[in-house]
């Protein structure tokens, strides 16, 4: 019986430490050497100190920020840990809301959002992407045309020219990957953190 356990020990810890240590290590250290900033987890810096990372968005609900996409995460409510609550952008419980097209309360919702858009833009078309989820719930990119729907406000509200904020969002645009995949897309936080450079916050 030993002569048989022997080989499956033997197999056991060498592919433990194959794919628990050796690999693992590689990997690490391939990344860290060749990707650093991204095997960190793309973090973003202000004055020294992380503020966040592009890949992940944030809550920005003040006038003078851009706004991200709604996020569907959820977090354990303070008051009743077996109940959840929204919290949005939650990286630890990556989720969309699992609504369907025909749900009332997901309609409720959208056509709210797009009331109180149209609102604070009434001249231009709502871009679907500031009233609708993304499948995780921490995009931390808008479109462009999002971006730009949002320059009115911004602008009034910092008391900047618009096409001043308008030049912003087009010099944060990020093309497809290798100009194939993907679309042409805008990171909230580091446009939000350019609009401060540019006026002094």
């Amino acid at each position: 019986m030993l002569k048989e356990l022997r080989p499956a020990f033997i197999l056991l810890i060498a592919l433990t430490l194959i794919t628990g240590l050796a690999y693992p290590l590689a990997m690490t250290g391939i990344a860290q050497a060749l990707f650093p900033k991204e095997a960190n987890g793309s973090l973003i810096e202000r004055d020294g100190k992380v503020v966040g990372s592009a890949l992940i968005g944030q809550t920005f609900t003040s006038d003078q920020y851009f706004h991200g996409r709604p996020s569907a995460t959820l977090g354990p409510d303070p008051k009743d840990p077996t109940k959840s609550v929204a919290a949005p952008y939650n990286a630890a419980n990556s989720m969309g809301s699992n609504l369907g097209p025909t749900s009332k309360a997901l309609s409720d919702r959208v056509k709210g959002d797009v009331d109180a858009l149209k609102k604070e833009n009434p001249d231009a078309p709502v871009p679907v992407d500031l009233v609708t989820t993304s499948g995780s719930g921490l995009d931390p990119h808008i479109s462009p045309e999002a971006a730009m729907f949002q320059v009115p406000r911004i602008a009034k509200a910092r008391n900047m020219p618009e096409e001043t904020v308008r030049q912003l969002v087009r010099e944060h645009v990020e093309g497809r990957l290798l100009g194939i995949w993907g679309e042409p897309r805008v990171n909230v936080l580091e446009l939000n953190l350019a609009l401060d450079r540019a006026t002094g916050k």
